[in-house]
């Protein structure tokens, strides 16, 4: 009898129900196991940087790593992850060029406390840093050929009748660096812009304008921010004498014609009359200067609120009159 109970234990432990004993506690092994893990605990945590940022005359990026050690609270799992990963990849983190300081041969250093506004970066945003083990990260930015070139806008503007720009179209910045070979870079006088189209112009314009990529080259900016100022203007149309300024004694000029028609564009409402100072004249020194005796007149001064002036005819005819 004893031993026919023994079998049919041990033939009890080993069938369906021996199975589902070994399951459950592996079941709950694992519970408790993520139970725990998803729980915070303070431990040392080191992950490696490359550094981004905009360093006139270097490259994009740092050519070597900084291992950033300190000591974080967050979840098992980050923990577990972290202290599992011998080679662990390194984070991109961009960084602001005013927050690296340079110390020579292309070396620059993040400190104190401009540290603490990549934390979220460099150990992700559920990561309670409590205090850094590294002090100073530093960086190798090596120097790279480049220059610095002008930016051109392509643009298309139309404007509502009586508007137009008050100044010229603002670029910031209104240049960039352009890094590369230096076969390539003698090819590059310039950057364009994508094109820019507006209509009906009304109104101040302000936004965001890409870069076009140049093959082979790398650009210190992708886009840049463009103005317009805009203006309702009146037109004022009047003739003027052309007079002669300069001309030494004993030298007299006579200008073909004689007088000019001006059309001056002025910011609506008008404040006061701009042809009150007005002035167009010759000046001898040009017409001294000249083999043909053709001038092109000029503007004592264009009054304040003028945006635009036009003179015509825009060439005058001058000859010297000594009888």
């Amino acid at each position: 009898m004893g031993r026919r109970s023994g079998s049919k234990l041990r033939f009890s432990l080993g069938g369906r129900d021996g199975i589902a004993l070994i399951l459950s506690l592996l079941l709950s092994s694992l519970v408790w196991l993520l139970m725990n893990l998803s729980k915070d605990y303070t431990g040392l945590v080191s992950i490696p940087v490359i550094a981004e940022s905009s360093i006139d005359g270097h490259s994009a990026q740092s050519s070597n790593r900084a291992l950033v050690t300190a000591r974080c609270r967050t979840s098992g799992f980050s923990l577990l992850r972290s202290g599992s990963r011998k080679e662990r990849q390194p984070v991109r983190v961009r960084i602001d060029r005013q927050d690296l300081h340079y110390v020579g041969h292309d070396q620059y250093l993040l400190t104190g406390s401009a540290k603490n506004s990549y934390v979220g970066r460099i150990f992700g945003e559920e990561t309670l840093v409590e205090a850094f083990v590294t002090d100073t990260l530093s960086f190798i930015f090596p120097a790279e050929n480049h220059k610095r070139v002008r930016v051109e806008p392509l643009v298309q503007l139309s404007y509502r009748p009586q508007y137009m720009n008050a100044a010229p179209l603002k670029l910031r910045p209104d240049s960039v660096t352009v890094y590369g070979e230096a076969s390539r870079l003698e090819q590059v006088d310039h950057i364009s812009t994508a094109r820019l189209s507006l209509w009906d112009i009304h109104e101040s314009q302000h936004g965001t304008l890409r870069l076009n990529k140049v093959k082979g080259v790398r650009l210190s900016e992708e886009d840049v921010n463009y103005e317009l100022e805009v203006s309702r203007y009146v037109e004022i149309r009047t003739r003027v004498n052309v007079e002669v300024w300069n001309a030494p004694a004993g030298h007299h000029l006579q200008v073909f014609p004689p007088t000019a028609e001006v059309v001056l564009r002025s910011v609506f409402p008008i404040g006061s009359d701009p042809l009150q100072r007005f002035k167009l004249y010759i000046d001898w020194r040009d017409f001294n200067a000249s083999l043909s005796g053709r001038c092109v007149p000029h503007t004592l001064r264009l009054p304040a609120g003028v945006l635009d002036c036009r003179v015509e005819p825009e060439v005058f005819d001058c000859i010297e009159d000594n009888g």
